[in-house]
């Protein structure tokens, strides 16, 4: 399977490859309805994902408007960028990387179940103990989760959350502390994968670069590193006009 990097470059730059820009590639494509946009900078709204997106990281203008569209003082999470501009408050920032399909063996998996709205209490408070990474009340709506449950406890879940051409992000991995080591997370992130594949995309996913743990597992299943990526929790330039969400998205 190519991911799109070429073996050589005889005709200069290769074109950017979709993945090399998720968040902007998802809400100017297959998530466009949760967009809110001001002309290079995008963002999903608070209540579904903290994720912002620029069209160039690399664009001065694309920052301007993502500091007209979250406002003054807002806490922002930034993908792609190696460092904000001058005026911006950089609060926190990660080294990640970006894994993609290459073999992964995946399959449907009977004892999951279809996790949605009625199940956020019970998602956010497994999310809350194990904590894969942010997870908003809404975030469900970004494509199809699914959990295992025994005693009517959900103890496992994943699910889908970016969503470009061709493309659609893993996420949400995690199982109960008291329930780890028998495989659950990985039966759902192949379950999670048919699904993706049955649709004609291909799954990939992010990891913090130092879960060395997860990583390894990912590989060992079917992913294969394609980059390595930053990730820049942010404050935009002015005065704060409202709340604060950073210390309750960010943990």
């Amino acid at each position: 399977m190519s991911l799109g990097i070429p073996a050589d470059r005889p005709h200069g730059p290769a074109a950017p490859h979709v993945l090399d820009n998720p968040a902007w590639a998802a809400l100017t494509g297959p998530h466009a309805r949760f967009a809110e946009r001001v002309g290079r900078a995008a963002r999903y709204p608070a209540d579904v994902s903290p994720f912002t997106a620029l069209s160039d990281p690399a664009d001065p203008r694309a920052w301007e408007d993502l500091s007209v569209l979250a406002g003054p003082g807002a806490a922002v999470a930034v993908t792609g960028a190696q460092e904000p501009p001058d005026g911006w408050e950089l609060v926190e920032g990660g080294a990640g990387v970006q894994l993609v399909d290459t073999s992964l063996r995946a399959g449907h998996a009977p004892e999951a179940v279809r996790l949605g709205v009625a199940d956020v209490p019970e998602i956010l408070e497994l999310i809350g103990l194990t904590k894969p990474g942010p997870f908003l009340p809404r975030t469900v709506e970004l494509g199809t989760y699914l959990g295992i449950r025994e005693g009517g406890r959900l103890v496992a879940m994943a699910g889908e959350r970016l969503r470009t051409p061709g493309w659609t992000e893993i996420s949400a991995v995690c199982t109960h502390p008291g329930y780890r080591g028998r495989g659950l997370s990985t039966r759902l992130v192949r379950a999670v994968a048919a699904g993706i594949r049955d649709r004609g995309e291909t799954p990939f996913l992010h990891a913090a670069a130092a879960n060395t743990r997860a990583i390894g597992l990912y590989e060992s299943i079917g992913f294969t590193l394609r980059r390595r990526t930053t990730f820049l929790f942010l404050r935009t330039p002015g005065r704060p006009g409202g709340t604060d969400p950073l210390g309750k998205v960010f943990r």
